[in-house]
């Protein structure tokens, strides 16, 4: 159970629960995968104990990829058909993304001009349905992973993966000069030279083999070679 002197500490880090387990009792709102029972906060599930104010939920840390509306996620087309491109997320279900949700004009003629089987493409999911999933790129920031290399970890350790306001992806990106972007899929992609691209995936596995590990911040620290190492002279 986590008390509330930690919590009026601010501790940072997060508690290992399990289905049943007691979180917290007092004047708290239960949130992703807890329920509450009286003044009590009940795990209903086996991950990381999380308390934001009064807010309380659980971070899975194993599980497949339970996708959701408006979820951020990374896919590799897979097919091509005459509206548009079927997209590989990991998910239970297929993935569509219709030619309309694309943000420019692509003829209908050549859509893999635009995207061809095996690209990357950062997107959103905009519904999701039963037995299917329809994407977007009509938002800030998506669109086509050219180069780089696409990495897969469990998608319940990608908060781990991103840290509090993004402390861990921006710690590896700094230290291995990389651009990293991350899906909420578990699908991460990184693109780099060829040194730091291995170097950012080998401290994302590390992240997610560990997830549950105290003082994981400075254990990557290290294994990324201190302050100095990658960074240009």
């Amino acid at each position: 159970m986590i008390t509330e002197k930690e919590i009026a500490e601010e501790k940072t880090e997060r508690k290992l629960v399990v289905p049943g387990e007691l979180i917290v009792s007092g004047d708290y709102l239960p949130g992703d995968f807890t329920r509450k029972e009286g003044n009590d906060i009940i795990a209903n599930r086996y991950g990381l104990a999380e308390i934001s104010g009064r807010f309380v939920k659980i971070i899975p840390v194993s599980g497949v990829y339970e996708p959701r509306r408006g979820n951020t996620v990374i896919g590799r087309v897979n097919d091509i058909n005459f509206s548009g491109w079927i997209i590989d997320i990991g998910g239970p279900y297929s993935a569509f993304l219709s030619i309309m949700e694309s943000p420019r004009f692509i003829n209908k003629m050549n859509l893999d001009e635009f995207a061809s089987v095996g690209d990357v493409l950062d997107l959103k999911i905009n519904t999701v349905k039963k037995g299917g999933i329809d994407l977007t790129l009509k938002s800030k920031g998506l669109g086509k992973l050219d180069g780089g290399r696409l990495i897969k970890i469990n998608p319940h350790k990608v908060p781990r993966v991103i840290g509090r306001g993004g402390s861990m992806i921006n710690l590896i990106k700094e230290k291995t000069r990389t651009d990293i972007t991350v899906g909420q899929n578990g699908f991460i992609w990184i693109n780099g030279d060829l040194e730091g691209e291995k170097k950012a995936e080998e401290a994302v596995n590390l992240i997610a083999q560990e997830a549950t590990t105290e003082g994981l911040t400075d254990k990557i620290e290290k294994f990324l070679g201190g302050k100095d190492k990658w960074e240009v002279h």
